[in-house]
């Protein structure tokens, strides 16, 4: 990985400086974190607000070292304009989709910026499916196994409902790191063709199974 540039390191120093003032400030982690009741109710802000707070320290660790490792990839080939669109896209899509798999859930909450981040992940395995990424920080696996994978294990996440990760919104930020990057670099297309199919495959089933009434 080369050197980050400086809108990286700014993104990564609002989400510690957000973080940490929510991790001691309850009335802003409150305020701004993502709510379906509030957002209905016109506080639109959240959808953006909440992707820069975090729940731990660790959880906030493990977003911005995956964007550490990943965001100087995504720049390199669609610059720091397309990084942004990629991040931002990604984050807004990711928790549009989780506002709408909760919708009527007026009770729901949640923060992060998984979203985002999955999105600039999912878009710098579509620009270099053939590199390879370590499974548990060990196993290597191609990166586009990897991205297939996580996404198939996000839909049975969604419909298992075990736990109290946002799966719906790290999908929807692949979701946006796929189509921005497509957006971005058509060649992709033309280079990567098998590939883009193949990546495209988890978001068609999820789609389909929504339809179905089966999420």
């Amino acid at each position: 990985m080369g050197g980050l540039d400086l809108v990286v390191i700014a993104i990564i120093g609002l989400n510690v400086l957000m973080s940490f003032k929510g991790f001691n400030d309850y009335d802003f982690f409150n305020r701004y974190k993502f709510e379906v009741s509030s957002i209905k109710a016109g506080d639109k802000i959240r959808i953006l607000s909440s992707a820069f707070l975090h729940v731990d320290t660790t959880h906030l660790f493990v977003n911005m070292l995956t964007l550490y490792f990943f965001a100087s990839s995504v720049v390199s080939f669609v610059g720091v304009g397309g990084f942004l669109m990629v991040y931002f896209g990604s984050l807004v899509l990711g928790n549009l989709l989780s506002l709408q798999f909760h919708k009527d859930e007026y009770n729901y909450t949640a923060v992060g910026a998984s979203g985002a981040v999955v999105g600039v992940l999912y878009a710098a395995i579509l620009l270099q499916p053939d590199m390879m990424l370590g499974l548990f920080f060990i196993i290597p696996i191609p990166a586009y196994v990897f991205g297939i994978g996580y996404l198939f294990y996000s839909i049975w996440a969604m419909k298992a409902r075990r736990d109290n990760v946002g799966h719906d919104a790290h999908f929807g930020g692949a979701m946006g790191g796929y189509f921005i990057t497509l957006l971005l670099s058509p060649w992709v297309l033309q280079e990567h063709l098998l590939m883009v199919v193949l990546l495209a495959i988890p978001i068609v089933v999820l789609f389909v199974l929504q339809k179905m009434g089966k999420l």
